[in-house]
């Protein structure tokens, strides 16, 4: 038996469970002049206002229209998926989408990157959609979150069928931005979690998230076993926590020893810095692992760098490797996602 046929021995359908804002994304190259139409900017990220709406019907009559599924925690179990290969289906999804066309592409895409997706279908909002409006080596993305927004408790998660996935799982990842959605779907997952001594991720996601949404982050802090996020993303929380200090190993050591639920695993803050080291938190210790050498002429798009990373970490994770292997996996990733336009990738990755 190869060594790869033993690795994946010990792997289930439905080993890794993930919950999000599921968005399909819409790549298009366009021109100023529709950049212009649209008030959008070459470079930047935005939540669609009423004035984008018609922009998403003009994308697609665009000639080459590329779709993928998108929002962070589905790209980030996806990439696990990637990195896993086999056994199909080891990643799970939740999320809500729309009964409509691009709900049923949505569908069609998660289920050719193996990802076990069960959606909440609602009729009041469309399938959230994110735009990638092309032009040269810039990207102009509009997020439409829409149904994403409508995740409802009750009437998904709660159903035998599906909490049946969720008690199949042993490693849960939610990106915060789920946190402006359904805090007590998050909450219910990570009490089940921490309950069942398994291991339960939450990503900081963005500043605004620290911001604005913190009460829900508290509630859900004492439950999380690895907090991931970005060197921005630890500075926002740095801040709103009163931790006084911009230091980012000592954000880590000082968000590691918030209150724990369950004290037979003891939390892992990791936060990537891009092109610079990522710290992470070993032990009692706080070290920095640098990431793998890359040439800027060939960094096409570094928008998913930080939901490839949390994917790799998740792949190795969930076949419970050590820390190390878990951080080297995911600078793996997030080298590969930044070589290509969207959070896409070859069909086999060549990580050993």
């Amino acid at each position: 038996m190869s060594i790869e046929e033993i690795r994946t021995q010990s792997l289930s359908e439905n080993a890794l469970f993930g919950m999000g804002n599921p968005l399909l994304d819409i790549s298009a190259i366009v021109d100023k002049d529709f950049l212009d139409k649209y008030g959008l900017k070459p470079n930047d990220q935005i939540l669609a206002e009423e004035k984008h709406k018609a922009m998403f019907e003009e994308i697609v009559m665009k000639s080459k229209v590329e779709y993928h599924a998108g929002g962070s925690t589905q790209n980030s179990v996806k990439i696990a998926q990637w990195m896993i290969q086999k056994p199909h289906k080891v990643a799970t999804f939740f999320g809500c989408i729309g009964t409509d066309h691009f709900g049923e592409i949505l569908k069609r895409k998660a289920d050719e990157c193996h990802v076990d997706a069960h959606y909440y279908e609602q009729t009041e909002e469309p399938t959230g959609t994110c735009a990638a409006c092309i032009t040269g080596d810039n990207r102009s993305l509009v997020a439409n979150l829409a149904a994403a927004n409508c995740y409802k408790k009750e009437k998904h998660l709660d159903l035998d069928s599906n909490w049946d996935l969720v008690e199949k799982a042993k490693v849960y990842y939610i990106a915060g931005f789920f946190l402006t959605v359904s805090p007590e779907s998050i909450l219910k997952v990570a009490k089940h979690a921490s309950d069942n001594n398994k291991i339960f991720g939450l990503n900081l996601s963005a500043p605004f998230i620290s911001q604005f949404f913190k009460d829900p982050m508290m509630k859900v802090l004492p439950y999380v076993d690895i907090l991931f996020g970005n060197e921005t993303e630890a500075a926002s929380f740095s801040k709103e926590q009163g931790f006084q200090t911009d230091d980012i190993a000592e954000i880590a050591r000082m968000a590691q020893n918030l209150p724990k639920v369950n004290q037979k695993r003891q939390r892992v803050v990791v936060f990537t810095q891009g092109k610079d080291d990522t710290v992470a938190t070993v032990g009692d210790k706080v070290t920095m692992f640098p990431v793998l050498d890359i040439d800027q002429n060939d960094i096409v798009d570094t928008n998913g760098a930080g939901d490839a990373f949390v994917g790799g970490f998740l792949s190795e994770l969930v076949q419970e490797r050590p820390l190390e292997e878990c951080i080297r996996a995911g600078h793996y990733a997030a080298n590969v996602i930044i070589r290509r336009a969207g959070c896409t990738f070859p069909e086999i990755p060549d990580f050993n």
